[in-house]
């Protein structure tokens, strides 16, 4: 009897009007966040045909296409979150959706032949987010990956400096080329590095927080705690000045001097970071030719407006021209500023979408991070409170820096704009993210009981073969003592 009822109480043999009964609060959740997606699929929709009929006057002939493909997307992401991580956040994937379907959109109004490309990369993207939730099911798991992790991540960054597939574009030497394929590894490294220093700092936080290592009048923590994850820090940063890619330099700096700061609790280390930060640019802007050519443009980009300052000062006319309201979907030049689907598409956003539009892109990064930092706190767990700093740290800066690029705030580093810039790589990485950081905010979730922490697909399984073989064995030894009790 006892046996019974257990088996009809498991998580998974519910009906789904007592998984509700149990967990409210999630079901509340999925069903806001399907209510989001809607809406997102219906903006982005509308922006679709707005920009078609401001370019060419006609409503697109594959727009029931367009938009079934879009809500197949997004109905499928949504789907699997439902089934795997129903206690995460409601609003992170409406908000990636949402800046993911306006960059296409404005992708498709300035090059319909790379709209047709980042269709296909936003095919591969989803696909990678619903696969990164099925196998990362336990985000703690990922913790004892660290180093294998770290070492996949350092060689990624190198791959680009291997003769024969390295490539180098606009001056970086940042690509690989495969074939027809080209990719940026950077862009997946540095999701694998804010998984290792999270997992690193996790477990050595107070260590490196005491300073126990006294040189002179300063303390400093004991080099054996320290020394591994500085020295990622080091290779990171050398690797990507020595790709000439300065904003991927910035950004793993960035990350690693947030992360130790949340991690240790100690001002001083962002004080210190900021000291580095400011010698290391001087010492750059001082020894790179290319560096001190994007600090002029930036101080002054009239000065050879129509060759190095071109781009930059071709975004500020674009983005005077839109105003408060815009010129309208369609209406505007971007093609004005040279690779504005990259760089420079938030530019071509302000110019067609104007002040109110660029608000809105930025709100839903503030919204995003806000969701992240939000996620971190909820957890008690140091290793998932620092990967959701780091993760939400990424997206962030790296949406500073472009868009502060961009409105001549600080100099261009020529990083991509997440979930709205050209490129498969980025969207891909960035959608790896927001898997990760979906199911650290779901595994917060069930601790704080808004949801029966159920077993996973792998537990399920192995609880299954335990069984199997317990029942086999059982089975075994019952014929042996019946044959033992005819034999006497």
């Amino acid at each position: 009897m006892t046996g019974t009822l257990e088996s009809d109480l498991e998580p998974d043999r519910l009906s789904r009007r007592d998984r509700k009964a149990l967990a409210p609060l999630a079901y509340r959740r999925r069903n806001a966040e399907l209510t989001l997606i809607v809406m997102v699929a219906v903006v982005t929709a509308s922006a679709y045909i707005v920009a078609s009929l401001g370019t060419n006057a006609e409503i697109p002939a594959g727009f029931v296409v367009f938009v079934g493909f879009l809500l197949g997307l997004l109905l499928a992401a949504h789907l699997v979150v439902r089934k795997v991580a129903r206690g995460a956040d409601s609003t992170l994937l409406p908000l990636a959706a949402l800046l993911h379907g306006v960059g296409f959109v404005m992708i498709t109004r300035l090059d319909e032949r790379l709209a047709g490309l980042q269709s296909v990369w936003s095919l591969v993207a989803i696909l990678t987010f619903i696969a990164t939730l099925l196998v990362v099911q336990r985000i703690g798991d990922l913790a004892r990956y660290r180093w294998l992790l770290f070492f996949g991540g350092a060689g990624a960054l190198l791959l680009p400096l291997v003769p024969g597939i390295g490539t180098n574009i606009g001056g970086a030497r940042i690509w690989v080329s495969v074939g027809p394929i080209n990719f940026q590894p950077g862009e997946f490294a540095k999701v694998a590095l804010a998984v290792f220093f999270a997992a690193y700092l996790a477990d050595n936080r107070e260590l490196i927080a005491a300073r126990t290592w006294k040189v002179g009048p300063v303390r400093l923590p004991e080099p054996r705690f320290i020394l591994p994850v500085a020295v990622a820090w080091g290779f990171a940063v050398v690797v990507m000045v020595g790709e000439r890619d300065l904003g991927s330099s910035l950004l793993f700096f960035t990350l690693f001097v947030v992360m130790i700061w949340v991690a240790t609790e100690r001002v001083a280390y962002l004080l210190l970071g900021v000291l580095l930060f400011a010698g290391a640019a001087y010492f750059s802007w001082t020894r790179f030719s290319h560096v001190q050519t994007r600090v002029d443009i930036w101080i002054d980009p009239w000065s050879d407006s129509l060759d190095r300052g071109y781009q930059i000062v071709q975004s500020l006319f674009g983005l005077a021209d839109g105003g408060i309201t815009g010129t309208g979907l369609g209406r505007g030049d971007p093609n004005q500023v040279p690779e504005a689907q990259n760089d420079f598409i938030f530019a071509s956003i302000g110019e067609e979408l104007g002040l109110i539009g660029a608000t809105a892109i930025l709100m839903s990064y503030l919204l995003l991070v806000g969701a992240g930092l939000r996620t971190a706190l909820r957890t008690d767990r140091d290793f998932e409170k620092l990967l959701a700093v780091g993760l939400t740290t990424i997206v962030g800066v790296q949406a500073f820096i472009i868009v502060g690029g961009v409105i001549k705030v600080v100099p261009l580093t020529g990083i991509t704009l997440p979930f709205v810039s050209y490129g498969g790589s980025s969207l891909v990485s960035n959608y790896i993210l927001l898997a990760l950081l979906m199911r650290v905010s779901d595994s917060s979730a069930r601790r704080l009981g808004e949801m029966p922490d159920e077993p996973t697909t792998g537990e399920r399984w192995t609880a299954w073969r335990l069984r199997r073989g317990i029942k086999r064995d059982l089975k075994r030894d019952a014929r042996r003592e019946k044959s033992r009790g005819a034999a006497a």
